[in-house]
């Protein structure tokens, strides 16, 4: 592991494999060990790629400040490329991140397309007209961690329903240090996706793995996404058993872009 620093953070990094880079993200108030343990670490069975993994400004290990403005998607789109300079200069890379981290990776994308091979965006988040709802919620949280503390936040937490998918794990507890949630919550609430005719216009190979009953990550948006994006494809997990499904879908999805890219080089010769 190593760290990379960024304005205001310091980013805590781990790479490991041998191969085609990819970068995987997580989502808020989540970090690369609790996407491990929800089940989300997508790259486990990719053992001929190079992974990078690290832990967003403010979660998990990586270190970062009380300013709601640093934990907007642009900015993390900002540490994201940082990150990618760093550890893969002048590569393209597969890109894998759920909800924070889909956002992040559609504002880098949109920023800088040539960067990406592919995107793979996992049940991805409120967005444009469903956004004003979700934001007003980030803001309710907030002001609850600040009056009554991270546990409270967390017991409302745990009587929430749960989308089929997830219903069989335990309700994640934020990896955020308690000074800094209600910061990571204010930006959450000020961000939003790209406008939809930039992402029209990007033309990397896409996978949205979603899953329904999650009024936080609806299927709205990622059906919007399929929609605009024109390189894209959908998949659905209903259940657990369709959820631990989903490395392998990550896994084909990867084979295909490495095979379409030598039949690419190919005919160029």
């Amino acid at each position: 592991m190593s760290t990379i620093d960024v304005d205001g953070a310091s980013l805590d990094v781990e790479v490991h494999g041998n191969g085609p880079f990819v970068v995987q993200l997580h989502g808020l108030t989540s970090s690369r060990r609790a996407n491990a343990d929800a089940g989300l670490d997508l790259t486990r069975h990719l053992h001929e790629h190079t992974v990078i993994r690290y832990d967003a400004r403010g979660h998990g290990a990586s270190t970062g400040r009380p300013e709601p403005g640093d934990y907007g998607w642009e900015t993390l789109a900002d540490d994201l490329l940082a990150v990618l300079d760093r550890l893969a200069p002048g590569e393209a890379v597969h890109g894998v991140g759920p909800s924070m981290g889909t956002g992040t990776l559609l504002h880098a994308a949109v920023r800088d397309p040539g960067r990406f091979r592919s995107l793979t965006l996992t049940v991805p988040p409120t967005a444009w007209e469903t956004r004003a709802a979700q934001s007003e919620a980030y803001l309710d949280s907030a002001e609850l961690v600040e009056r009554r503390g991270v546990q409270a936040f967390i017991r409302v937490g745990r009587v929430a329903a749960r989308p089929p998918a997830v219903a069989d794990q335990e309700v994640p507890v934020p990896d955020v240090r308690e000074e800094l949630l209600p910061s990571v919550f204010r930006g959450a609430s000020q961000t939003d996706l790209p406008d939809p005719d930039r992402l029209r216009a990007l033309s990397v190979p896409t996978l949205l793995l979603a899953w329904p009953g999650d009024p936080s990550h609806p299927l709205s948006t990622a059906r919007a996404l399929h929609d605009l994006l024109p390189l894209s494809e959908l998949h659905l997990a209903r259940d657990p058993d369709e959820l631990s499904g989903w490395p392998h879908v990550l896994e084909r999805f990867l084979t295909r872009q490495r095979a379409a890219g030598v039949t690419a080089r190919e005919a160029r010769r």
